[in-house]
């Protein structure tokens, strides 16, 4: 195999033409829309062809191999006329795995995979372990390839880039949840969706270890009619002690081989019931890593989360603003709401994608004094809140919004960002929604403090 072809010039799409680069094949790079230009400028200075526009089909099916970037769905033309004329077609996570030496962590979830991913790799490296971090965060699988060689890869993997693999194999995997979200990209079958995510388990040996959430309805109804080939070990909630890691009221509790060990919540940075899974999930695949326990629960009081889920950016007159702009969907607000016990100052909005919000009804009856409606069309939230919640507001201004916030809250609240929303009405993404109630927040708890001080 001497050509290959990359379609899709993101993060995945400029790391598997670096490797294939670096690698010694001929490579040509084809992107429809718009190339960043840090990208182009690291593809020119590797001497790598590209196009950004438009797919040029000549360039494109003479390839012995397509890899295709996980943002592009096979329903595209090019993808068609790819696979009508037989060129195999791969993702960047199958082409770099077949470059990997060292041994693989490979965590997925509809919810938790990335806070359980970088926990993991905290983990791994406050230990002393040579590890990379990689996949749907951070940089791509393919670009660590590129420029270095690990004896452990942590990395985050999405369905997308799942339905690309044909021999990806984890030695320990993590499955944390299934829940629907984004069917438009399975035909609205939620059980396309299901296997997609069980692409993970696909390659795995009887030696090699899977972690799940025994309590998820989803994967407790798929583990009992699909056949499991690693070695099993559930993660509960409900102090089933049978599992290899379960939370008892009071302590998480390990059984890992003949090591059996104990850690409070507490004990480390992360809060709320969700948390509770994906640390046990991420403190057991250090452990079948061979990390030792001191070192993992030193590791547990360094965690830092990354930006935009349950951050706290500060407090203004004791009242916490927390920023969860990574709360795109109903179930990922469930875990906040969750996370509190202090009454709420909730604030929710944004492009609705069918969302049930029976789901959190209770919840947010029982703990939502207020909620503040970001978004361009907030009627949905306010004709169903409306009753349910004491006082419903909204705006359009990030810096209008904070102000109303802390207005409407007594000291000891929680004003909540957690959107159960898609971003795009008002922002560039989750991110750039999170980035500005960040700076929103920082500005009036400068504005409070100098107002106190005169």
């Amino acid at each position: 195999m001497s050509r290959i072809a990359i379609i899709g010039a993101g993060e995945s799409g400029t790391g598997a033409a670096l490797l294939a680069k670096a690698k010694g094949y001929d490579v040509f790079l084809s992107e429809n829309g718009n190339i960043r230009e840090s990208f182009k400028a690291e593809l020119k200075a590797a001497n790598i062809d590209f196009e950004e526009g438009s797919h040029s089909l000549d360039k494109i099916l003479n390839a012995d191999l397509i890899i295709k970037s996980p943002g592009v769905p096979d329903k595209e033309e090019i993808i068609k006329k790819v696979r009508a004329k037989g060129i195999e077609i791969i993702d960047e996570i199958e082409f770099g795995f077949r470059f990997l030496k060292g041994k693989v962590i490979a965590i997925s979830g509809t919810n938790g995979k990335t806070t359980t991913t970088l926990l993991t790799y905290h983990l791994l490296k406050q230990a002393g372990l040579n590890v990379a971090l990689a996949g749907n965060v951070g940089e791509s699988l393919a670009r660590k390839l590129a420029t270095s060689n690990h004896d452990w890869y942590v990395i985050e993997v999405s369905s997308y880039q799942l339905d690309g693999t044909t021999t990806f194999r984890p030695d320990i995997a993590i499955l944390l949840n299934i829940t629907p979200d984004h069917l438009d990209r399975y035909d609205y079958k939620f059980e396309l969706y299901i296997d997609s995510k069980f692409r993970l388990l696909a390659n795995m040996m009887p030696t090699d270890q899977f972690i799940y959430y025994k309590e998820d309805p989803v994967l407790s109804k798929e583990m009992q009619t699909r056949k499991v080939t690693p070695l099993v070990n559930t993660v509960s909630l409900k102090g089933d002690n049978v599992s290899q890691a379960y939370f008892d009221g009071v302590e998480m509790n390990f059984k890992i081989g003949k090591t059996t060990f104990s850690i409070k919540q507490e004990e480390t940075t992360l809060k709320g019931p969700h948390n509770l899974i994906n640390t046990m999930a991420a403190v057991s695949a250090a452990c079948f890593a061979g990390v030792d326990i001191n070192k993992i629960k030193s590791g547990l009081q360094t965690f830092k989360n990354a930006p935009h889920r349950l951050e706290s950016v500060a407090k203004i007159n004791n009242v916490e603003f927390v920023n969860d702009s990574k709360a795109t969907n109903v179930d990922s607000v469930i875990y906040a709401l969750g996370s509190y016990s202090a009454p709420l100052i909730w604030i929710a909005g944004g492009v609705d994608k069918g969302n049930d919000y029976d789901l959190i009804r209770d919840q947010v009856k029982e703990k939502v004094k207020t909620l503040i409606c970001l978004g361009k069309d907030n009627k949905k939230l306010k004709d169903y809140f409306s009753g349910i919640v004491p006082s419903v507001m909204e705006t359009q201004s990030v810096k209008e919004l904070v102000k109303m916030a802390l207005k409407a809250a007594a000291e000891g609240d929680v004003v909540l960002l957690s959107p159960a929303c898609a971003s795009f009405d008002l922002f560039k993404n989750y991110m750039d929604r999170g980035d500005q109630f960040r700076e929103a927040v920082l500005e009036l708890k400068v504005e409070n403090e100098n107002t106190i001080a005169s």
